[in-house]
C-alpha cells in the first residue's frame, strides 16, 4: 500500500478520534482525564456492535484487502474497483454498501486506538510528573491497553486475509469483549480513586461470597462468549428452528468433530469438504444450552447481590440484561434471524461483559473495605481490653 494511502487513513482516523476527544475537553467534568476513559468504555461498546452488524451483514470482506479498500483510503477512492465487483456478483461479498459498513467499522476501531494512545501518553506523562504519587495515573493498565489494541488489530487484519476464518474471527471479537472488560475495569478504578466510598455494605465472608460466585459468572461467560461467536462465525444461528427442542429433539442428531474443530476454513471441514449439517447443530446445540448454565448462575449472583446497596443497581442491570439476552436469543429462532434481533443479541453480551466486570470490581473493593473495617474494629477492641 502506498505510503499516501497510509497517511490518508491515519488523517482520517485522528479526524474521527477528535470529535469524542472534543466532547471529553470541553465537558464539564472536572477529571478530564476520567472523562477519556469512559468514553472509551462507550466507543468500545459501539464498536463491539457495530462489528456484530458488520458480521450479520456479511460486511467482513466488504473491501477485501487491509487496512484499505483496494488499496485505497476510503471506498470514495475504490469506486471503481468496488462497482466493478459488484455488477460481476450483486450478491457477493464486495458491494458499495458492504465496503462503507467494512471501512467504518475499521476507522472507529481506529480512532479508538489513537484515544487509547493520548490516554496512554497522559498516564505516563502525569506519572512522571508526579514522581508516582498518584495512583489515578498509574500508566501499566493503559500500556496493556496500548498492547491490547495492537493485537486486536492484526486479528482484524488476518480476518479479512484469511477470509473470515472462524477460529480467527471468534478469537477476534472475544478480544474486543476482553478490551471492553479491560476499560471498564479501569473506569471502575478511576471512579474509587477520585470519589472514594467507605460505606461497608457487608461482612468480609459475606462479601467474598459475593467475589466468588461474580468471578465465576465471568469466567462462565466468557466461555458462552465463545460458544457465541463460534456460532455466529460458522453461521449456525437457524440450524435449530424450534425451542426448546432442536429439529423436534431434545438431543439431535450432532456432529462435535466437525462442529469443533478449529482450524479450517469458513463452512469446511478441515479436510475441505463442506461442513455437514450435522456440525451445525452441535454448535448451535452447544451453545444454546450453555446458556443455561450462565443465565442461572448469572442470576443467583444478581440475587445474592442485590441485598448489598452497594451492588444493589448494578445487580439490577444484570438481572434485566439476561433477560432481554434470553428474550433476543429466542427471538432469532422464532423470527428466523431478523437482524436487528441479531444485533441486540450480540449488544446484550457485551452488556452482560461490562455488567459482570463492574459487579466484579465493586465486589473486590466491598470485600477490601469490609477487611479494613473489621481488622480496625478487632485492633480498636484489643486496645480497649489491654487498657482494661
Amino acid at each position: 500500500m502506498h505510503s499516501t494511502t497510509l497517511a490518508q487513513m491515519a488523517v482520517t482516523a485522528l479526524l474521527v478520534a477528535l470529535l469524542p476527544a472534543s466532547l471529553v475537553w470541553t465537558s464539564s467534568d472536572a477529571n478530564k482525564y476520567r472523562k477519556l476513559v469512559w468514553v472509551c468504555v462507550f466507543l468500545t461498546f459501539d464498536l463491539i456492535v457495530f462489528g456484530a452488524f458488520t458480521r450479520l451483514t456479511d460486511s467482513g470482506l466488504g473491501c477485501p484487502d487491509w487496512p484499505g479498500c483496494y488499496g485505497a483510503a476510503n471506498p470514495f477512492l475504490a469506486h471503481e474497483q468496488i462497482t466493478a465487483a459488484e455488477a460481476l456478483l450483486p450478491t457477493g461479498p464486495v458491494t458499495v454498501v458492504k465496503a462503507w459498513i467494512e471501512m467504518i467499522h475499521r476507522y472507529l476501531a481506529m480512532a479508538i486506538g489513537v484515544l487509547i494512545v493520548a490516554m496512554m501518553a497522559q498516564a505516563w506523562y502525569q506519572w512522571r510528573k508526579s514522581k508516582g504519587t498518584r495512583a489515578e495515573y498509574a500508566p501499566w493498565l493503559p500500556t496493556a491497553l496500548f498492547l491490547f489494541i495492537c493485537v486486536q488489530g492484526a486479528f482484524g487484519a488476518w480476518t479479512v486475509t484469511l477470509k473470515l476464518q472462524p477460529v480467527i474471527v471468534t478469537t477476534h471479537l472475544l478480544l474486543g469483549m476482553g478490551m471492553l472488560s479491560l476499560l471498564a475495569w479501569y473506569g471502575g478504578r478511576q471512579n474509587q480513586l477520585i470519589a472514594p466510598v467507605r460505606t461497608v455494605t457487608a461482612s468480609p465472608p459475606a462479601m467474598r461470597n459475593i467475589r466468588l460466585l461474580a468471578g465465576a459468572s465471568g469466567l462462565l461467560l466468557l466461555v458462552q462468549l465463545a460458544l457465541g461467536a463460534w456460532t455466529s462465525t460458522n453461521y449456525a444461528t437457524l440450524a435449530c428452528t424450534d425451542f426448546p427442542l432442536c429439529g423436534g429433539k431434545l438431543v439431535p442428531d450432532m456432529d462435535f468433530e466437525h462442529g469443533f474443530t478449529l482450524w479450517r476454513e469458513l463452512g469446511k471441514t478441515a479436510a475441505g469438504h463442506y461442513l455437514p449439517f450435522a456440525a451445525l447443530t452441535a454448535i448451535h446445540w452447544v451453545h444454546r444450552n450453555f446458556g443455561i448454565i450462565v443465565a442461572l448462575v448469572a442470576g443467583y449472583t444478581a440475587w445474592r447481590a442485590w441485598e448489598h446497596a452497594a451492588l444493589h443497581k448494578t445487580a439490577r442491570y444484570i438481572a434485566l440484561a439476561l433477560a432481554a439476552q434470553i428474550a433476543t436469543g429466542v427471538a432469532t429462532i422464532y423470527l428466523s434471524f431478523p437482524l436487528m434481533i441479531a444485533v441486540l443479541h450480540n449488544a446484550g453480551a457485551a452488556l452482560l461483559v461490562l455488567l459482570l466486570t463492574m459487579l466484579n470490581y465493586k465486589a473486590k473493593y466491598q470485600y477490601d473495605i469490609a477487611k479494613k473495617a473489621a481488622s480496625g474494629a478487632a485492633s480498636a477492641h484489643t486496645s480497649a481490653a489491654r487498657q482494661k
